[in-house]
């Protein structure tokens, strides 16, 4: 922390020098920065489109969410990997999963650079965010006739790219040392830890003071900047992770957890507070519109078949300028950018789990059967992931049976994946991997090398998750679903073919549907891990998980297999030993020796 201290302040010093690295930040809106070595304040500042280089910092240090070049969060692994939705087999040296998670061996006194956690406080890169954000704010009103309008805008856009930074670090770690203002190289260096409530309370005022004057979305040409709607979408997620029920109880989540973990009691204000948050947004889409879930194209016959459900899903997540994106975060424009997150699954026997895919109903939305008889198929009554095109205009993979969300989350056995044959999830494929659990990761992978040429982004946030979030605050407001409540839920369902939720759900039957919802929609979206936390679901942590042997009639572009349930590899010491403490990331032990302020996390 004093390291970054020192940095910062020299670089809010008003005749200091900064040095901005080269970004990659694809077609962000934004002037990509040049190397800057010895730039004065009042060159960076002497115009609008010079300023763009510090607010192009601020953009470029934003999280990512899937493995590149831009970080080594988990050792180059997925945050999905410890959930109960993935296993992973990536034994190496600096994997995090297997290395720290799945044997129990996390602990505070990591002393290496960042490595395989979900986070290290004090090594990540939110305070970058939140550095060239301030340098952006303290500075901006030098620039000779700039016009208000714009100035206000990139303003408010170095506020929306704080508020992400501070909500990155409250859902890893709870309340953080809040920097509000533009330190000084001869101030105390005290930053004392913020509580969970100054926390959440401080992000929201940022995104409520940089709505106002930030556009409710932006024209294809300026894709990628900060709207209004992501700032209010933001604040909605934000409201709704805080009022859930680890941190918004009468009962402690942790015989440790303090008022910088969480509120220590329970309010139902909270959850009014996320309501009123959800209207705030959707009283502003009826005004505006434009955003929307990308919809199914009827085939020449008016039909819409399976894969037109699935690749209206795919677009709304994968493509840059889709009606669903809210946020995006972009590194490059190089469709190979994300090699690396596809080399994980193609070089590792990493995979997901059958205890995620049996939850993903049938195609007409029925429940797919927790006990189905995968050994004997003289008892299906339907095949479980395709079944024979009748007319045989399919023959590989065959007509999906399941709801569209699987296929395009999940590769399956017999599915086409990353270059265009059948994937190697079944065990006798030439190419298998030691240790799949028979399924592997298809959302962001694809089918085909032509699927992925265009240029990638990070999809932090969508429409789909405005949805759900307004829904989840409506049921724990109101005591159980509205109108609104299903009709928003509803339609993500609808997007893909399902029918509706069943109507006369209690409040309880509505929060487990919603998050199963959650997991259909939502994942490799870094989504189910935070839900796991924040609802306390000590089963998520504790059922063993299961994969699927699968022998395949050829080595090569199988088309039908026998199956038998397997346990999952590697086990993990939390199917045994569990302890709350996980919900919460350990502060490095070097930080807090410090002493300007942070504290440990409970357990740690």
């Amino acid at each position: 922390m004093k390291k970054f201290v020192k940095i910062f302040s020299i670089a809010l010093l008003g005749a200091g020098m900064i040095a901005c690295e080269s970004l990659e930040l694809g077609d962000a809106g934004l002037s990509k920065a040049p190397e800057t070595s010895g730039a004065t304040l009042d060159t960076l500042f002497a115009t609008l489109k010079d300023s763009d280089k510090v607010l192009a910092e601020a953009y470029y240090y934003l999280p990512y969410g899937l493995v590149s070049k831009f970080d080594s969060k988990m050792g180059g692994d997925f945050l999905e990997a410890i959930t109960d939705h993935f296993i992973s087999n990536k034994h190496s040296d600096d994997d995090g999963p297997n290395n720290l998670y799945y044997t129990g061996a996390l602990n505070a006194n990591m002393t290496t650079g960042t490595g395989g956690e979900t986070y290290r406080f004090g090594s990540e890169k939110d305070y970058s965010v939140i550095r060239y954000a301030w340098l952006y704010l303290e500075n901006a009103d030098r620039i000779p006739n700039a016009d208000p309008a714009q100035l206000a805008r990139k303003k408010a856009e170095a506020k929306v790219c704080m508020a992400i930074a501070y909500a990155h670090m409250l859902r890893y770690v709870g309340g953080v040392p809040i920097l509000d203002h533009a330190v000084q190289a001869d101030e105390e260096m005290k930053y004392p830890r913020n509580t969970f409530a100054e926390t959440v309370d401080y992000i929201v005022n940022l995104c409520d003071e940089a709505a106002p004057a930030l556009p409710w979305y932006v024209p294809a040409e300026e894709s990628g900047r900060m709207t209004r709607a992501a700032a209010l979408g933001l604040k909605l997620r934000i409201l709704c992770f805080a009022a859930s029920p680890t941190f918004n109880s009468d009962k402690l989540w942790h015989p440790q957890a303090d008022e910088y973990t969480c509120y220590t009691n329970y309010d139902k204000k909270r959850w009014e507070r996320a309501k009123a948050a959800a209207d705030e947004f959707m009283t502003q889409q009826m005004s505006n519109g434009y955003y929307a879930l990308v919809q199914a194209v009827p085939d020449a016959n008016g039909e819409i078949t399976p894969r037109a459900y699935r690749l209206a899903y795919r677009k709304g997540y994968f493509e840059r300028g889709s009606s669903e994106v809210i946020i995006s975060i972009r590194k490059s424009n190089d469709p190979g950018y994300h090699d690396k997150h596809i080399d994980v699954q193609d070089d590792y026997g990493c995979g997901a789990t059958l205890n995620w895919v049996n939850k993903f109903p049938w195609a007409d939305g029925t429940p797919f059967p927790e006990d189905f008889d995968w050994s004997h198929k003289a008892n299906w009554t339907n095949y479980p992931f395709f079944k024979p095109d009748p007319t045989g205009a399919i023959k590989i993979p065959g007509i999906e049976t399941r709801d569209p969300r699987l296929y395009e989350n999940i590769c399956v056995p017999g599915d086409v994946w990353r270059d265009g044959t059948v994937g190697r999830a079944y065990d006798n494929h030439a190419n298998h991997q030691d240790g799949c659990p028979g399924f592997l990761m298809m959302k962001y992978v694809l089918q085909q090398n032509s699927d992925r040429n265009m240029p990638p982004h990070w999809c932090m946030m969508r429409f789909a998750e405005v949805l759900m979030n307004a829904a989840e605050a409506y049921n724990e407001a109101d005591g159980g679903p509205s109108v609104k409540a299903y009709a928003w839920v509803n339609a993500v369902r609808e997007r893909v073919g399902l029918p509706g939720l069943k109507e006369g759900m209690s409040q309880d039957e509505f929060r487990k549907a919603l998050l199963l919802e959650r997991e259909l929609e939502f994942g490799f979206e870094e989504f189910r891990w935070f839900d796991m936390v924040r609802y306390g679901l000590t089963e998520a942590f504790t059922t063993p998980l299961k994969g699927l042997t699968s022998i395949g009639d050829k080595q090569r572009e199988a088309t039908v297999f026998d199956f038998e349930v397997k346990d999952a590899y590697p086990p993990r010491v939390w199917y045994t030993t569990w302890d709350t403490k996980w919900y919460l990331a350990p502060i490095p032990a070097k930080e807090i020796n410090k002493g300007y302020g942070m504290t440990q996390n409970p357990g740690w």
